[in-house]
């Protein structure tokens, strides 16, 4: 039996396609969101789990030789290292996903991340080998940042591939809330060893067992991805023979602009997001000889909280974004979360966990505003042959760009100036140039995804460059 070439070919496709044509059966659409959440939790569990305990213990346990000021630094420093391997990455995942499929990636970078993040609760400290326990805690965020460069691209395309393409921003958002549900978890969990291991107990060893549950996370995602089919779309360049030889040299000589803009677009949203999933926040308010003073656990509790407002408007973006767009529902969160930074230190600076809460529930309307559409948006802006890494390293390059070295750059800018006001000044520029870059994008909702429309989907989505 022919099938249909295109995954958008009509806004209600029929129902009893087998995954392996262009249009997903519907009980397997539904197996997809439901890989991709549960993937994409534990990737970024393991991911902000790091964070956590950098902004709360690593600067003593690690990098105490460093000295009391610029340990913590240092810490924030190796939170932002593994952004500088993402598109080390994401070209890896992007060039094997382009020629090999999606979900065989999706596998490797789940293993990778979880085996990482164990050994990092395993690892000596600095007091028990030296100079050794740094070096390899280093090397352990490498591997991390090597594993999320090529996560996200794979979850990202196998969910808006086998959307019908007015749903692709809501099936598009299901890896995103991924990440909300990931902070959610890591804070819930920091929070609860606080109580479970309190005071010096929480240094000694209570920190180690959030790390040490990533094998039981990583086995469960392991079982729920296995049970998930091929993206359609690359189904079909597979069953054709038409894979791309070298999809990055494509990539960058066709598309060098589109990647650079796409980039800032999320650049200007992960620079803010870092403020609270790099840890920056929960350190600036707990720290002892700090303004604030607060105790970790109702710090760590204020941040899962914020974690499923942070969710929730993830889901409400993508779902909206299918009704007026990816660039308006862009536009709406840039605006939104330009008074949401203005308000965040002087709420923090009461010293009250429920302004901190309002603080950062504020904040996070405005990112899930900003990052709900964002799988959908990048889906739609690159060819299908070369898909996988253009959303892949424009998203590396957008992290590296955002949110790599922001808690780092934020401590920088209060120990050197006593005050938190660059640190907002410093924030708003970067969600100012992410809106621009929004503007400099066509709309392109709907775009027909499969193979047969590469000529289309060519096309530059800049604004200004000519349609063809």
């Amino acid at each position: 039996m022919s099938v249909p070439s295109s995954p958008a070919s009509s806004a209600r496709p029929p129902e009893g396609f087998t995954p392996t044509g262009t249009i997903a059966a519907h009980t397997d659409r539904r197996r997809v969101v439901f890989a991709t959440v549960v993937g994409t939790t534990v990737e970024w569990y393991d991911f902000f789990i790091y964070a956590q305990a950098a902004g709360l213990v690593f600067g003593a346990l690690f990098f105490a030789p460093a000295g009391e000021d610029f340990a913590q630094i240092v810490a924030f420093l190796s939170v932002g290292l593994s952004f500088l391997f993402r598109p080390l990455g994401a070209f890896l995942a992007g060039h094997l996903g382009d020629r090999y499929g999606r979900r065989m990636v999706l596998m490797i970078t789940l293993v990778l991340m979880g085996a990482a993040t164990t050994l990092v609760g395993l690892l000596p400290t600095y007091a028990a080998i030296g100079v050794a326990a740094p070096i390899l805690l280093l090397f352990l965020r490498i591997l991390q940042g090597i594993s999320a460069g090529g996560e996200w691209g794979g979850a990202v395309l196998m969910a808006v591939e086998h959307a019908p393409k007015h749903k692709r921003g809501l099936f598009g958002a299901s890896p995103q809330i991924g990440v909300p549900l990931g902070m959610l978890l890591a804070s819930g969990v920091m929070a609860i060893m606080t109580v479970v291991a309190p005071g010096d107990q929480f240094l000694e060893w209570g920190w180690r067992v959030p790390f040490l549950l990533s094998i039981v996370l990583i086995l469960v995602g392991h079982y729920v991805r296995r049970r998930v089919e091929e993206s359609p779309v690359f189904a079909e360049i597979a069953e054709r023979r038409e894979h791309t030889r070298m999809p990055i040299v494509k990539l960058f000589r066709r598309h060098l602009l589109l990647v650079v803009i796409a980039a800032l677009v999320f650049a200007g949203n992960n620079a803010v997001g870092y403020m609270t999933t790099g840890g920056y926040i929960q350190g600036y308010a707990t720290n002892p000889e700090g303004p604030i003073g607060l105790e970790r656990g109702p710090v760590l509790w204020a941040a899962a909280a914020a974690s499923v407002v942070w969710l929730a408007s993830t889901w409400f973006a993508g779902w909206v974004s299918d009704r007026i767009g990816r660039r308006t529902t862009y536009v709406i969160g840039w605006i939104v979360l330009l008074p949401a930074i203005f308000a965040l230190f002087p709420l923090v600076s009461l010293a009250s966990v429920g302004t901190l809460t309002l603080a950062l529930c504020l904040l996070a309307v405005g990112l899930g505003l900003t990052y709900g559409p964002q799988a959908a948006l990048y889906a739609e802006l690159f060819p299908a042959s070369i898909r996988f890494s253009g959303v892949s390293i424009s998203y590396a390059i957008g992290a590296i760009l955002g949110g790599a070295f922001a808690p780092t750059i934020a401590q920088a800018i209060v120990q050197t100036t006593g005050s938190t006001t660059g640190v907002t000044w410093y924030l708003t520029g970067m969600v100012l140039l992410g809106l621009i870059a929004t503007l400099l994008l066509r709309d392109r909702s709907g775009i027909p995804l499969g193979p047969d429309h590469e000529a289309e989907q060519a096309v530059s989505p800049l604004v200004g460059a000519r349609r063809g």
